[in-house]
C-alpha cells in the first residue's frame, strides 16, 4: 500500500467516526424529545474566554487519566483500576501536604512523590495477583476500585477536618499552593487560571512518547502486548514487564488529582471530583494510545463537559444525556476504526495476491 492511500485510511478513520458520532448522538436526541437543532447550535458554539480556561484545565487532568490506562493498553493490560488509583493518591497527597512536614515547595514535592508511589502500589496489587495467581487484571481492578471507594472514605472520616456537614482532610498551607498560569492564547478570563501543575500532562505526556517508541523497555512492552509467546521467545520476562506496567499505570494515575488538588480545592474531600479514572479509560480509547491521539481525546470530552451547563441552561437538555454522547463517541471510534482496519487488511490481501500471480521472469542459465 502506498504512502497516499495510507494517508487517506488514516484521516478517513476519524472523519467516519465524527459522522457515525453525530447520527448516532441526533438518534439519541430525537428518541428523548430533545431539541436537535439548539444541541448542535450550543455545542458548536465558540466558549469564552473563562469557560476556554476551565477546558484547558479539564483536558489536563484528563490527560493524565488517559496516559494512566493507555501504558497498560499497550501491554494488552486492561487498568480499569485507575478510578481507584487516582483516589488513592490523591487522599495520600492530600494528607501529607495537609500536615505540612516540610515546608514550602518541598512539601508539594513529597505530597506528590508519595501519591504516585501509593497510587502505583494499589495498582500492583492487581499486577501481582495477576502475574502469582492468575487473577485477570479486570477482575482485580474493579474490585480494588471498590475497596479504594470504601477505605477513603472510612479514613477521611479517621483524619479528615468536620465543617458543617463536611469531612476533608487538613487544608494544605497556603505556602504549599501552586499558583495558576495566565494562558497566552485565551484573552480576559477573570480569576480564573490554568492550574500551575497541569503543565505536569505536558512533561507526561512527552515522557510517555519517548519511552514507548525511543526505548528498549517501550519495544517490549508493546512486543508483550502484541504477542506473549513472541515475547518470551525474544527473551522478555512477560510476568515482570506485567509489573512495572502496572505500577507505571498506577503512578501516573496518581498524579491525575494533584493539580486541582495544589491549584484550586487545597483539601481533600467528597466533593473532591469522582468520574476521572474512568473517563480516561475512554480518552485512551478514543485517542488509540497515542500521546496526539490521547490529547485530543482529552480536549473532546473537556470541550462537552464544559458545554453541558450552557445545553442544560439554554436547551434544557440533561447533562447525563452529554455523557451518554461521550459513550456514543467512543462507540463510534471504535466502529469506525474497525471498519478501516478490515478495508486496509483487505486491500493488502489483495495486493499480495496481485503479486503472487503475476508470472516472473525465467532466471537467464550461465554458460558451462
Amino acid at each position: 500500500m502506498n504512502r497516499g492511500r495510507r494517508l487517506i485510511l488514516a484521516l478517513a478513520a476519524p472523519a467516519l467516526a465524527l459522522l457515525i458520532a453525530g447520527l448516532l448522538a441526533s438518534a439519541l436526541l430525537l428518541a428523548t424529545d430533545a431539541d436537535v437543532g439548539g444541541f448542535w447550535e450550543t455545542l458548536l458554539t465558540w466558549p469564552g474566554d473563562r469557560n476556554l480556561v476551565n477546558i484547558a484545565n479539564n483536558s489536563a487532568v484528563l490527560y493524565l487519566s488517559g496516559v494512566a490506562a493507555a501504558i497498560g493498553f499497550r501491554m494488552n493490560l486492561f487498568n480499569i483500576g485507575v478510578e481507584g488509583q487516582y483516589r488513592i493518591g490523591a487522599f495520600v497527597g492530600a494528607v501529607v501536604a495537609g500536615e505540612a512536614l516540610l515546608p514550602g515547595p518541598a512539601n508539594t514535592v513529597l505530597a506528590v512523590v508519595l501519591a504516585m508511589a501509593s497510587a502505583a502500589a494499589w495498582a500492583g496489587i492487581a499486577g501481582l495477583l495477576r502475574v502469582t495467581r492468575g487473577v485477570s487484571e479486570v477482575i482485580g481492578t474493579i474490585m480494588l476500585n471498590s475497596i479504594a471507594a470504601l477505605l477513603v472514605g472510612y479514613l477521611i472520616k479517621q483524619v479528615g477536618v468536620t465543617t458543617g456537614n463536611a469531612t476533608n482532610t487538613k487544608p494544605v498551607p497556603e505556602s504549599s499552593w501552586v499558583g495558576g498560569l495566565d494562558l497566552p492564547f485565551i484573552g480576559d478570563a477573570g480569576s480564573t487560571q490554568f492550574y500551575g501543575l497541569g503543565l505536569l500532562a505536558v512533561l507526561v505526556g512527552v515522557l510517555y512518547y519517548v519511552v514507548i517508541t525511543h526505548t528498549r523497555f517501550g519495544f517490549d512492552l508493546r512486543a508483550t502486548g502484541t504477542s506473549d509467546s513472541a515475547a518470551v521467545a525474544s527473551g522478555v520476562d512477560v510476568k515482570k514487564m506485567i509489573v512495572i506496567a502496572m505500577l507505571l499505570s498506577g503512578a501516573v494515575a496518581g498524579l491525575i488529582g494533584m493539580p486541582v488538588l495544589f491549584g484550586q480545592a487545597h483539601n481533600f474531600g467528597s466533593s473532591f471530583q469522582s468520574g476521572i479514572g474512568f473517563s480516561g479509560i475512554a480518552v485512551a480509547l478514543l485517542g488509540r494510545n497515542h500521546p496526539l491521539g490521547i490529547a485530543a481525546g482529552a480536549l473532546i470530552f473537556a470541550f462537552l463537559s464544559e458545554q453541558a451547563n450552557a445545553l442544560n441552561i439554554l436547551v434544557r437538555i440533561s447533562p447525563e444525556i452529554i455523557e451518554v454522547t461521550q459513550g456514543v463517541i467512543v462507540l463510534a471510534v471504535v466502529i469506525a476504526y474497525e471498519i478501516t482496519r478490515r478495508y486496509r487488511v483487505r486491500l493488502e490481501q489483495s495486493a499480495v495476491a496481485r503479486q503472487l500471480a503475476t508470472p516472473t521472469a525465467p532466471v537467464p542459465q550461465e554458460a558451462s
